[in-house]
C-alpha cells in the first residue's frame, strides 16, 4: 500500500494565511462582476467572504506567530482591491460623494506606501483596523439588494450602511492626520 502524503508538510499555516489574503484580492473581480450585473446579493456575500478572510488572515497569523513581511505587505493591498470597485460603483450610483471616496483612496495609498517602506511592511494602527472593519460593513449595509427585506428594512440597513461610511470617512481622515504627525516626528529626529 502507498503511503499517503503528509498533508501537515503541504498545508501549512503561512500558505492558508496568504492564502486567504491572495484569495481576497481574487474577489476584487468577482466584486465588480456582480454589480455590473445588478447582482447584489452575490456582491454582498462575496464582501462578507471578503471580510471573514480578512479577519481569519489576521487572527491567525497572530494566534499561530507567523507574521510575515510577505503578509503586511500585500494585506493592505488586498483591501484595497476589493474596495476600490464597490467604491466607485457607490460614487456612479449617486450613493456617496466623489470627494469622500478620493479622501479615503488618497489616504488609504498613501499610508499604505509609507508602510510599504518599512522593511518589514509595518503594522496597521487600530485607526485603520476600525477604518477597515467600518469600510466592509459600510459596504455590506450600502450595497444590500432591494429585495431581500421590505422597504423599511432595506432603509434601516442601508442607514447602517451610511453612518458606518461616514464613520469610516471621519476615521479615514483622523488616521491619516495621525499618520503625518508621526512622519514628521521621525523625520525632525
Amino acid at each position: 500500500m502507498k503511503k499517503l502524503i503528509n498533508t501537515k508538510r503541504l498545508i501549512t499555516w503561512p500558505i492558508i494565511i496568504n492564502g486567504l489574503t491572495i484569495f481576497r484580492i481574487i474577489l476584487g473581480l468577482p466584486i465588480i462582476f456582480a454589480l455590473e450585473n445588478g447582482n447584489n446579493d452575490i456582491c454582498v456575500l462575496l464582501i462578507l467572504i471578503g471580510g471573514l478572510t480578512d479577519y481569519f488572515d489576521g487572527y491567525f497569523a497572530r494566534k499561530y506567530n507567523h507574521k510575515s513581511v510577505f503578509g503586511a505587505k500585500l494585506d493592505p493591498l488586498a483591501d484595497k482591491i476589493i474596495f476600490i470597485g464597490p467604491m466607485i460603483w457607490l460614487v456612479n450610483e449617486n450613493l456617496v460623494p466623489l470627494w469622500a471616496i478620493w479622501l479615503i483612496i488618497s489616504r488609504d495609498f498613501i499610508i499604505t506606501s509609507w508602510r510599504s517602506d518599512k522593511g518589514s511592511g509595518g503594522s496597521a494602527s487600530i485607526q485603520g483596523k476600525y477604518k477597515t472593519s467600518l469600510q466592509f460593513i459600510s459596504m455590506f449595509f450600502l450595497l444590500w439588494p432591494k429585495d431581500w427585506g421590505s422597504l423599511y428594512t432595506i432603509y434601516i440597513i442601508n442607514s447602517i450602511g451610511y453612518i458606518s461610511f461616514w464613520i469610516c470617512l471621519f476615521i479615514t481622515l483622523s488616521s491619516a492626520i495621525k499618520y503625518l504627525r508621526f512622519r514628521k516626528e521621525t523625520h525632525q529626529n
